[in-house]
């Protein structure tokens, strides 16, 4: 199933679970309030605080909103509406296409089930210079995402990630890290295949996914 009918699904099975939430609220003659069941909240909100994260980013306001709201939860079923609001909002925006990370997701998932999982197994039987130009596909990939996602013009490899160094995307020991692997890409791109071993190409496949697993 593509990752984008997972999260529509997702997304509604926690819409469910978020209403059998408040209906099991019980009336509190003392406090004069609906409570709600605790264990059934945090069960719920954890789920719904995943998908946001992992959909929408831990810096956007659907995301951050929630785990306030959570971090705040006393029990009211008024807090629970404001959950509920917040979330149907999040889960409105992903329907109508108002979503920045998803392509970014996608892109990163395909990279990492696809090109990186053939590098690897170019790798294991032997063939490292295949595979480190696979592994640079990936690199490219990712570097171009991340400059669309900052603005930033498609350059050459070495241009768009001295840019997004300097946009503090990542910090300058990755744009070193990112110009070494460029430069293995680039010598297997050209035949320079006496210029790197299989364990610079090992440690250049698992980089690179690590890479794009924390930035895209």
């Amino acid at each position: 199933m593509r990752m984008d009918k997972l999260i529509e699904r997702r997304f509604s099975e926690l819409t469910e679970e978020m209403e059998a939430v408040g209906a099991g609220a019980e009336w509190i003659p003392d406090a004069e309030t609906l409570i709600v069941p605790r264990d059934a909240f945090k069960g719920w909100a954890t789920s719904a605080l995943s998908l946001l994260q992992r959909t929408f980013g831990e810096d956007s306001i659907h995301y951050q909103n929630l785990l306030a709201e959570f971090k705040a939860f006393r029990g009211y079923s008024s807090e629970l509406e404001d959950c509920r609001a917040i979330f149907l909002a999040a889960k409105e925006d992903y329907e109508g296409g108002y979503l920045f990370n998803v392509r970014a997701l996608v892109k990163a998932e395909v990279l990492v089930d696809d090109v990186l999982e053939q590098a690897t197994a170019l790798l294991q039987a032997e063939y490292k210079d295949p595979a480190c130009v696979l592994a640079g596909v990936a690199l490219e990939t990712t570097l171009k995402e991340l400059a669309t996602s900052k603005g930033i013009s498609h350059n050459k490899a070495d241009r768009m990630n001295a840019d997004l160094c300097k946009a503090e995307v990542y910090n300058m020991g990755m744009q070193k890290q990112i110009t070494a692997w460029l430069h293995l890409r680039n010598a297997a791109a050209h035949g320079n295949w006496e210029d790197y071993n299989n364990a610079q190409v090992e440690d250049m496949v698992n980089g690179v996914s690590r890479f794009i697993a924390d930035y895209l």
